[in-house]
């Protein structure tokens, strides 16, 4: 016999509750604002600040204060000694490049622990290093990955929802093309009119006022609830004094994804459920209708999320130090996600738009016959 979470029966007024969400959003927004504000910007790791990060492990519990007292005479700038998990057996060491470019770290490392510690077996299970150029050009690769993600996102959905695929395509090239000329300013000729993270900021910004002007809504819902939820995990994160590294905008990026999916089912929906309207002559509120899809919607949604925060957690508890970040980036970024298609990206639709914008858009839907509809492929 199959689970049934939600009975077919429910009926939530969830757009009754969208100011209740949006204030539950704002105090959220705020909170993540103020986290990276009172943290003089994101907490970077050595992935894009620059620098070195060690790992070690010990077979007896010892101090952090043992642990800095035995690398005192090792040049190592701005170190932090950083306790793994709740045992005194793993710390993580975070430090600037020194001038020496620490050639032999592993070696001098080695030595001075084994010297502090004799008797107590010490092992450096990870050593990485980055320099700051490095660190910085990573950092701003990774800022373009998530923007341009986004990006291509809002073509898809113009055009699979409003078939409106030359508008979305001409704004993507268009600011695509901005960021291009920026970045080939600043590489060949040393021209840097716009750090890097403002310019795509800037441009974000551009597509989200594009998307309204041209009434591109069920794009601007996805954009809106797709940076409500990248900021509000990375704002946690913060919070939390989680630094943000490689594995960290994977995670992002990974969830840019997840929330897209959950949103698409729900506009899908919604979409299917205008037709009907149209084909019985009805004419309901575009709030009725969200209300409808996002019930319909709503098991699928709980069961999905559920499922995949199972893995994530299990992946947080047991899954060891080096992914720890990754899994708790997707256990924030899941709940966020799957509370935005609802309250985020549906309601958006009802405050750009009326029933009859959608039914004149179902109207053009029609008129793209889908493949095999009539027998012929």
């Amino acid at each position: 016999m199959p689970i049934q979470l939600i009975k077919d029966t429910v009926n939530i007024d969830f757009v009754g509750y969208r100011k209740i969400a949006y204030a539950l959003t704002s105090l959220l927004i705020i909170l993540s604002a103020i986290a990276i504000i009172m943290n003089k910007g994101l907490n970077y790791g050595v992935d894009f600040a620059g620098g070195v990060m060690v790992q070690i492990e010990f077979k007896n519990e010892v101090s952090d204060e043992e642990v800095k007292g035995a690398l005192k005479d090792i040049e190592m700038p701005g170190l932090i000694v950083q306790k793994i998990g709740e045992d005194n057996h793993h710390y993580l060491l975070r430090f600037s490049a020194s001038e020496s470019g620490h050639r032999n770290l592993r070696q001098e490392l080695n030595k001075a622990l084994q010297e502090s510690f004799e008797g107590n077996e010490v092992e450096i299970s990870r050593l990485e290093m980055v320099g700051p150029k490095v660190g910085s050009e990573l950092r701003d690769m990774a800022v373009e990955a998530v923007f341009y993600s986004i990006l291509l996102i809002t073509v898809y959905i113009s055009g699979r929802f409003e078939h409106n695929w030359f508008t979305a395509a001409g704004i993507a090239i268009l600011l695509w093309g901005v960021i291009f000329v920026l970045d080939f300013l600043s590489t060949h000729f040393g021209i840097t009119l716009f750090n890097k993270m403002y310019a795509i900021c800037f441009a974000l910004v551009v597509t989200l006022v594009l998307a309204w002007k041209v009434k591109l809504n069920y794009s601007l819902g996805v954009l809106l609830s797709l940076v409500h939820d990248v900021f509000i995990t990375i704002g946690l994160l913060t919070l939390f004094g989680k630094e943000i590294d490689l594995n960290v905008i994977a995670a992002l990026l990974t969830l840019v994804g997840y929330s897209l999916n959950d949103t698409i089912v729900i506009y899908d929906r919604i979409r299917e459920n205008i037709a009907n309207v149209a084909k019985q002559g009805t004419r309901p509120t575009i709030g009725k209708v969200i209300n409808m899809s996002a019930n319909q919607t709503l098991s699928r949604t709980l069961m999905t999320s559920i499922t995949t925060l199972a893995a994530c957690l299990s992946l947080y508890l047991l899954g060891g130090s080096v992914i720890n970040d990754f899994a708790l980036t997707m256990l924030i970024g899941i709940i966020v996600g799957s509370y935005s298609s609802i309250f985020v990206a549906s309601p958006i639709l009802m405050a750009f738009g009326d029933i009859d914008l959608y039914l004149n858009q179902q109207k053009k839907d029609e008129d793209f016959e889908k493949p095999g509809a009539h027998g012929v492929v």
